[in-house]
């Protein structure tokens, strides 16, 4: 296996926004992903860069990623949040997502991150049996809560007009 592990880069984007939509189609939610190149890029290499990703190429083609991001916790303080980690499906069951999933963990400890986060999908079991190899804590008691961009604009106005 030649896999070389390294700091994503801008000129990564389009492939990295191909995985997302292969990640979102293996969640089952292909329609949620709205995010555009051009928002993409500049959240990982615009002026005020929100996230960082390592990927993993082989013979010059990114075939894995990780995204991650610092989240802060009034109880915890930062904590290193992995937002996307997706190894294609063609290159799974070869080692590259342990790579991956290694590289952010170091990358969280040399960081000196109060912790780490990430969500499995309840179904997921190939994601969950990773995940418990390395001793993670799931936790079944938090649910997720959301706003759309629509919904925001909305409540906002909404908020406006009782203002």
């Amino acid at each position: 296996m030649s896999i070389e592990l390294r700091t994503a880069r801008r000129e990564d984007c389009p492939r990295l926004l191909e995985l997302v939509r292969e990640l979102a189609l293996y969640e089952r939610a292909p329609e949620e992903v709205t995010v555009t190149q051009e928002e993409f890029e500049a959240a990982g290499f615009g002026e005020k860069p929100v996230w960082k990703a390592f990927v993993a190429e082989e013979n010059q083609t990114i075939v894995g990623f990780a995204l991650f991001y610092t989240r802060y916790s009034t109880w915890k303080g930062c904590r290193l949040y992995l937002e996307d980690f997706l190894v294609t499906e063609s290159h799974r069951g070869r080692g590259i997502g342990k790579l991956l999933f290694e590289r952010v963990i170091r990358e969280a400890s040399e960081g000196r991150y109060n912790g780490m986060n990430w969500q499995v999908l309840d179904w997921n079991a190939p994601g969950i049996n990773f995940y418990n190899k390395y001793g993670a804590g799931l936790d079944p008691e938090w649910l997720n809560a959301s706003f759309s961009k629509e919904q925001l604009e909305q409540l906002h106005q909404q908020i406006l007009q009782e203002t």
